[in-house]
């Protein structure tokens, strides 16, 4: 469904360029990354500052700033904590084993911020391992949130996959006992790609009950695919070192939309990558809040007579309560 919203476009006398945005929606912020942001803000507002969090609670450079204005406290490691009483909160991606281990060492008022979707994969995970599963997770070497999933089992008890290629070099003492977990912010058609490979060599590898690839995750990629044909210019609001939003910038050009742009804030536009262009579509990361997307909207209606229609494709009711220590 697509809705026109009030714009300044039709005016007479506008001496500006006309442009058609089409708005992703759904877009932005996921009830994980609400979730992870409001433990933050509700532990500040019990308990007053500092709060500490491990790692950027979700991967935008904006909402981390605008915490460390309020007093958060964000370290790599729990060494780098002093001796506190202050609470200590783990990121929406997920923490190994060793991270509450450690806490609990340390006698922290410890906060797990985790997104319960990551937490099912974790648990999965683990119960795969039990039953004397081999896990091979689909993701990305490095991302918190893969660190933290491998870290739920003993070493060797997990291999990890980027591409099909990893599929064909694996090498699994026993295929027989195989089951595959992702990372919850992949590409949809690219992990496909991968679990068809994974079933063609390993027939019997176990799946998940339920997809791993998070809601929010789908649903922006299916906004993506919905309106890209539609655009010459695509922008994607939201962090280079953000998984989802890199991944919905490659299905709008996977789609047909060469012209696409990953964003963090206005500034970083290519406004010579517009050229001619009569329309461009906008979506948000699940960790972008709404006021970039409106900064950069206002930024091309500086330039541009625009014309907004926001573009539904889906609407998202899911909400996920505070962790229990904050409620």
């Amino acid at each position: 469904m697509t809705t026109n919203t009030d714009s300044d476009s039709g005016k007479a006398g506008s001496d500006k360029p006309a442009l058609r945005i089409l708005l992703c929606a759904p877009r932005g912020f996921c009830a994980g990354v609400v979730r992870a942001i409001d433990a933050v803000n509700e532990a500040l507002r019990r308990h007053g500052a500092p709060v500490y969090v491990r790692h950027e609670i979700v991967h935008n450079k904006y909402v981390v700033e605008d915490l460390k204005a309020r007093g958060a406290i964000f370290v790599d490691e729990l060494d780098e904590i002093p001796d506190t009483d202050a609470p200590v909160i783990f990121s929406a991606h997920g923490v190994a084993k060793s991270v509450p281990q450690e806490a609990t060492r340390r006698n922290f008022f410890a906060i797990d911020a985790t997104c319960p979707l990551v937490t099912k994969v974790h648990r999965e995970a683990e119960l795969h391992h039990k039953r004397g599963r081999t896990v091979v997770l689909i993701g990305h070497k490095g991302h918190p949130e893969v660190v933290g999933t491998m870290g739920q089992l003993p070493d060797g008890a997990a291999v990890l996959v980027e591409t099909v290629a990893d599929v064909a070099a694996l090498e699994i003492a026993d295929p027989d006992n195989l089951a595959w977990a992702s990372q919850t912010t992949l590409s949809v058609d690219d992990t496909a790609d991968i679990v068809s490979a994974l079933t063609k060599r390993f027939p019997k590898i176990v799946a998940p009950h339920r997809d791993d690839i998070c809601y929010a995750t789908t649903n922006r990629q299916e906004a993506v695919k919905a309106i890209a044909g539609r655009a010459d210019v695509f922008l994607v609001v939201g962090a280079p070192n953000s998984s989802n939003s890199q991944r919905l910038r490659e299905t709008a050009e996977r789609m047909g939309c060469a012209r696409s742009l990953l964003v963090e804030r206005a500034k970083d536009i290519d406004w010579p990558l517009f050229g001619d262009a009569k329309t461009i579509a906008i979506t948000a990361g699940a960790s972008a809040p709404e006021v970039l997307v409106e900064e950069v909207i206002e930024a091309i209606r500086e330039r541009y007579d625009a014309q907004v229609e926001i573009v539904d494709t889906v609407k998202e009711d899911m909400f996920f309560p505070l962790p229990r220590e904050l409620r």
